[in-house]
């Protein structure tokens, strides 16, 4: 089973709370700019919600029908078998290049969407949510790539850490807790 999902991250700072000495509040500056960088990521785990892994692709400008298949053809680089892909109602998913492209793939390929209104079926909102907290909170890049090896960064912690996946899915109400 595989869940996808977009997020856009920029180079102003998510502010969170934080610590400090008392009387040093501390201070982010920021570029200014309002550049943006759009990450389409899919967490992957078997029917039971064992063994996760997570991959990260980053999308120059917005998510579009042929990323979309870009990023279908990556996941069979890394996953072989039956796929069950669940993804959201975006208008690039549900482009007729890619129904062509799904329809050419049903061999091994099942796509379901999910409901409109419920991001919170989806673990991979839960990985955002956990990139955002402790990869990019209150974190100011000098430009893109910065920005760009900060969630690659988090992405390897994420892979390193599978019981953070696994709360995903469980938070997410798909899987019970083993």
């Amino acid at each position: 089973m595989v869940f996808e999902d977009e997020a856009g991250f920029s180079d102003r700072p998510s502010v969170r709370r934080t610590w400090a000495p008392r009387g040093k509040t501390p201070i982010i500056t920021s570029a200014g700019g309002w550049k943006t960088r759009t990450i389409a990521g899919a967490t992957a785990c078997t029917p039971t919600g064992n063994h996760p892994r997570l991959f990260l692709r980053m999308v120059r400008g917005t998510m579009r029908a042929p990323e979309a298949i870009r990023l279908i053809k990556n996941l069979r680089q890394h996953i072989r078998g039956t796929v069950i892909l669940i993804w959201d109602g975006l208008p690039a998913h549900r482009a007729k290049m890619v129904q062509t492209y799904v329809k050419q793939q049903q061999s091994w390929l099942t796509v379901y969407r999910f409901p409109a209104y419920a991001p919170e079926l989806n673990p991979q909102e839960y990985v955002w949510s956990a990139i955002r907290a402790k990869g990019t909170s209150n974190f100011c890049p000098s430009d893109m790539q910065e920005l760009d090896e900060r969630i690659r960064k988090s992405g390897r912690r994420l892979r390193r850490h599978p019981d953070i996946l696994a709360g995903c899915l469980v938070r997410s109400g798909l899987f019970t807790k083993k």
